[in-house]
C-alpha cells in the first residue's frame, strides 16, 4: 500500500484534471451557486419595496427549470409528438429540436444587472442623446393599474433606442420583458440581453414546432405576471409610419387566455423622435425594399468617431427631444367580453388606433411637414404654420410640445442645420433638393394626426 507507482506525466495531469472536475461540478459550483443565488434573493426583495409592480416570481425562476417546465409542457409535447410525424424523425430528435428552442427563447433575467446598471446604462444614454419627455400624467397612470393583472406595454417602433428610453421611463414600476430578433443573437450582446430579460424570436424559419414553443413561453410568462413589451409592427418603420401589426405574439396571449386567472392590460405606447439616430439606413431600406440593412464597419467607426468629435469640441447639442406618450389601457378580459368573434385582429386594430391617436408631436416632423415640398419660406411663415398646426392638434385633445410656435421652429431649425439638410437664401429656408425622403421620412410620423376624412 505504501509503495512508489511511477506513471507518465500527462496521466497524472489527466487525473488530476478530473478530480478538480468532479470537485467542482459536486461541491464548489452548487456553492457558488447558492451564494449568488441567495444574494439575489436579497436584491430583490429590497427591490419590491420600492416597486410599483414586484417582480414576479415567475420571472425570477431559474433559466435551467424554465426550460425544463417549457418542453415538458403537454402542448409542447404535443407538438413534438406532430413534429416527429410530420417529418419522419424519432421522437426523441423531435424533442432535442424543442429542447434547442426553448434554449434560445429563455431569458436568464438578473435583477442585479437589471436595475444595478441597466436602467442606469439607459438613463445615461437617453439623457446623454435626447430631451425625454414623458407626461407626470400618464407615468401616474400606470401607478393605478391593477396590481394583480399582467401589463403588456404595445408600443410603435421607430428605432433601437425604444428599448433603451422605456426601459429606463418605467424602471420604477417594474421590470421589462421584451421581445427581440435576431440582430442581438451575438456574442456577447445575447448574455447580456437575457439577463436584462429579454427573449429571442425568430423572424425567419419559423416551424410549427418552433411557434408552439413560442407561444407557450409568452402564455406561461403573462400567466406568470410578467410586464412584457411588444412591437406589434415586428420591425422598424422604414417610412415613418406605423406598419400593418402582427398578430405572432398577440394571438397567443389571447390564445393563452383559458389558462389564465388574471387579467392582462395592455398599455398602448407610442414615441416619437426630433431625430432617430439610424434614420438614414431605414430610408435606403425603404428606397431599395431591402431590409436586411447592416452598416458595415467603417460607417459605425466613423460615424461614432464623428459624435465624440463633437462632444469632444462642445458641438453637441443633443438630438432634440424624444417624447413617450401612453394611451388608455384596454382590459383584455372585457375587450373578449365585447368582440367573441375574430378576437387577435380586432385587438390588433384597437390597440394600433390606441397608439397612432397619442403618436407625440415633436419640433423637427412638425417643421419638416412644411417643408417637405421643398420651397423655401420665411421663419415668420413657419412659426404660422405652426401655430395653426397646434391650434388644430389642441383641437383634437393631444398632448402638445412645451414650447411656443417661435421656439419650436428656431429648435426644429437648429438641429436641421447641424444636420446640413435645409438651405437658407433671400427666400427663406428650404430643404435641400436631395433631402426629400428625410422630410418624408419625419413628417409621415405624424401626417395621420392632419389626415382629412377623405384620407390623405
Amino acid at each position: 500500500m505504501t509503495r512508489t507507482v511511477a506513471i507518465p506525466l500527462w496521466l497524472l495531469i489527466l487525473i488530476l484534471l478530473f478530480a478538480g472536475v468532479t470537485f467542482a461540478s459536486h461541491f464548489l459550483f452548487p456553492s457558488v451557486r447558492w451564494f449568488f443565488r441567495r444574494r439575489m434573493e436579497r436584491v430583490v426583495a429590497r427591490l419590491n419595496t420600492r416597486l410599483k409592480r414586484p417582480i414576479e416570481p415567475f420571472k425570477l425562476a431559474r433559466r435551467y427549470d424554465m426550460i425544463q417546465r417549457l418542453i415538458y409542457d403537454p402542448a409542447v409535447a404535443r407538438a413534438v409528438a406532430e413534429e416527429a410525424h410530420a417529418q419522419g424523425i424519432p421522437e426523441n430528435v423531435a424533442f432535442e429540436r424543442a429542447r434547442d428552442f426553448a434554449r434560445e427563447i429563455v431569458p436568464g433575467f438578473s435583477a442585479t444587472v437589471y436595475f444595478g446598471w441597466g436602467t442606469r446604462l439607459a438613463r445615461w444614454l437617453s439623457r446623454s442623446l435626447y430631451r425625454i419627455r414623458l407626461s407626470e400624467i400618464d407615468l401616474a397612470g400606470l401607478d393605478r393599474l391593477p396590481s394583480d393583472a399582467a401589463v403588456v406595454f404595445v408600443m410603435n417602433h421607430r428605432s433601437n433606442m425604444d428599448y433603451v428610453l422605456v426601459t429606463w421611463l418605467v424602471s420604477g414600476s417594474g421590470a421589462l420583458s421584451y421581445a427581440v430578433g435576431e440582430w442581438a443573437r451575438v456574442w456577447p450582446l445575447s448574455g447580456m440581453i437575457r439577463m436584462m430579460g429579454a427573449f429571442f424570436i425568430r423572424r425567419r424559419d419559423r416551424g410549427a414546432l418552433y411557434r408552439r414553443v413560442l407561444a407557450r413561453y409568452v402564455q406561461l410568462a403573462t400567466a406568470g405576471g410578467v410586464t412584457q413589451a411588444i412591437f406589434p409592427e415586428g420591425r422598424l418603420s422604414v417610412d415613418g409610419r406605423m406598419g400593418e401589426p402582427r398578430l405572432g405574439l398577440l394571438s397567443y396571449i389571447v390564445e393563452g387566455v383559458p389558462d389564465r386567472a388574471r387579467d392582462v392590460i395592455f398599455v398602448p405606447t407610442a414615441l416619437n423622435y426630433d431625430r432617430v439616430i439610424e434614420d438614414r439606413f431605414l430610408i435606403k431600406a425603404g428606397v431599395t425594399g431591402v431590409r436586411r440593412f447592416r452598416p458595415s464597419l467603417a460607417e459605425v467607426m466613423g460615424g461614432l468617431g464623428q459624435h465624440v468629435w463633437r462632444r469632444v469640441t462642445r458641438r453637441f447639442r443633443g438630438f432634440g427631444t424624444a417624447k413617450v406618450a401612453l394611451g388608455q389601457p384596454l382590459s383584455l378580459r372585457a375587450f373578449l367580453a365585447q368582440e367573441p368573434e375574430h378576437p387577435t385582429e380586432a385587438l390588433a386594430a384597437e390597440l394600433m388606433r390606441r397608439v397612432s391617436g397619442v403618436m407625440p408631436v415633436v419640433p423637427v416632423p412638425l417643421v419638416a411637414r412644411h417643408l417637405l415640398d421643398g420651397l423655401p419660406r420665411t421663419p415668420e411663415a413657419l412659426v404660422a404654420a405652426v401655430r395653426a398646426d397646434l391650434s388644430h392638434l389642441a383641437a383634437k385633445g393631444l398632448d402638445l410640445p412645451g414650447r411656443g410656435p417661435a421656439k419650436i421652429v428656431e429648435d426644429a431649425l437648429g438641429l436641421l442645420d447641424d444636420r446640413g439638410v435645409v438651405t437658407r437664401g433671400p427666400a427663406g429656408v428650404a430643404r435641400k433638393p436631395h433631402e426629400a425622403d428625410l422630410f418624408a421620412y419625419y413628417a409621415s410620423s405624424i401626417a395621420h394626426h392632419f389626415a382629412t376624412s377623405a384620407g390623405d
